[in-house]
């Protein structure tokens, strides 16, 4: 951990480059249940991997701020401005699970996060890690990052409880002015999808490909059924690979219209599929696909059907990115029944970690943590929900995985 004196803020150009010092101050925020116990395992590897990688040159500069059940204990609100304005002012922040609470207040902290700071896209690359048990037969063939848009679509919270007036007032609208026929006692939910949500979402797909150098980005989408909401996300995206991305593009018609079915060389191929096939294509071809461009429920379903193959929540990472901010985060749910037992598998969140130094252009720092995860589940050396299930492995405690993924950095 480097000197608190030493920090300086993670910025950005007007064109959106990040702009990272040396020290960069970011915040965390530890969260709720087995947070704490995940989050102090994951800072040790963290730091560990920097100092390794940078011999004292760069350093991270943590900073807590609240959410979740500790801001609601000690600033009586659950999502504190306060931790908004921090995490904007930064512009990279990390965090563990969230719980929500119930009754009153945000229906999801997480998603209240994503569209008071706009991160309008949620990353979730999914890779399989030798000897991790999976249900599948060749989990190895299934590496896909999947981009799913945070902000439209159902969970945008747009909906009228059955019974209650509002809804009442929509119904009757919906069946005296527009033809509808809607039960008066069902309840009602809007689902919006503009080009602007739209397009930025499949643009920062697309520029991730051609970065990569993955062979295609295959837009997801149930258009056969809501064509103007889905069908309209399909068409705004091949727009923008056209209009923004002509020279390093090529759409599957064209490729086997005139390239036989082979794509040219350097060339990003835009495809479609409609969500239920690309559910049954993910268990059957997974290798056919590299980058998934989704709207924002599909990508839900899709994102936890495709890391369910590849050993479960517990080693899927995420990240929550717009223009001007990011946020990496633990995918799965906060097991309070295991918290402060010091047993959960603090994968995810570490794995998040490796995003974000990838974010910052810190890749030596990720991809040192990537071998040293890769080479202690070989020796398995691992939590209780791998050793369960691997013959052989030894069984140890969250801190104790993060101590050995330390020893075996390069």
């Amino acid at each position: 951990m480097a000197n608190a004196s030493q920090g300086e803020k993670i910025s950005f150009t007007p064109s959106h480059k990040i702009q990272v010092p040396s020290f960069p101050i970011i915040p965390f925020i530890e969260g709720d249940g087995t947070g704490p116990d995940i989050w102090a395992a994951s800072q040790r590897v963290f730091d560990a991997a920097v100092k390794r990688a940078y011999a004292g040159k760069r350093g991270i500069v943590w900073k807590e701020v609240l959410a979740g059940e500790k801001a609601g204990k000690i600033k009586n609100d659950w999502l504190p401005q306060e931790t908004l304005d921090i995490i904007k002012d930064h512009s990279v922040a990390i965090k563990g699970p969230l719980s929500t609470p119930v009754g009153g207040g945000h229906r999801s902290i997480n998603v209240a996060l994503r569209r008071l700071l706009d991160l309008y896209t949620c990353i979730r690359p999914i890779r399989y890690f030798t000897g991790v048990p999976s249900p599948m037969k060749r989990p190895d063939k299934v590496s896909i990052v999947v981009f799913r848009e945070n902000t439209e679509d159902v969970y945008s919270g747009i909906e009228w409880k059955s019974g209650s007036d509002d809804a009442k007032k929509v119904i009757d609208f919906l069946n005296s002015q527009m033809s509808c026929r809607i039960r008066n006692s069902s309840g009602i939910g809007v689902k919006p999808m503009s080009p602007e949500g739209s397009k930025r979402l499949v643009k920062m797909a697309i520029e991730y490909a051609i970065r990569h150098r993955k062979p295609s980005v295959t837009i997801v989408h149930k258009g056969n059924i809501m064509k103007f909401t889905e069908g309209a996300f399909r068409e705004w995206g091949y727009q923008v690979a056209k209009e923004e991305f002509a020279a390093q593009t090529i759409s599957e018609d064209e490729v086997f219209e005139k390239y036989q079915g082979k794509a040219p060389e350097g060339k990003v191929v835009i495809k479609d599929r409609i969500a239920d096939s690309m559910f049954q294509q993910a268990l059957l071809r997974p290798e056919e696909y590299s980058v998934l461009a989704t709207p924002n429920l599909n990508g839900d379903y899709l994102s936890d059907a495709l890391t369910a193959q590849v050993g479960g929540l517990g080693i899927s990472p995420g990240a929550n990115v717009g223009d001007r901010a990011a946020v990496f985060e633990a995918t799965h749910g906060t097991a309070p029944k295991y918290a402060g037992q010091d047993k959960i598998n603090p994968g995810s969140v570490i794995l998040s970690g490796v995003m974000m130094f990838e974010y910052l252009g810190w890749q030596e720092a990720g991809d040192s943590i990537i071998q040293a995860m890769q080479k202690t589940i070989e020796q398995k050396t691992v939590t209780y929900d791998f050793a369960r299930q691997m013959e052989g492995a030894k069984e140890v405690r969250c801190s104790e995985f993060a101590s050995r993924i330390i020893d075996n950095l390069t």
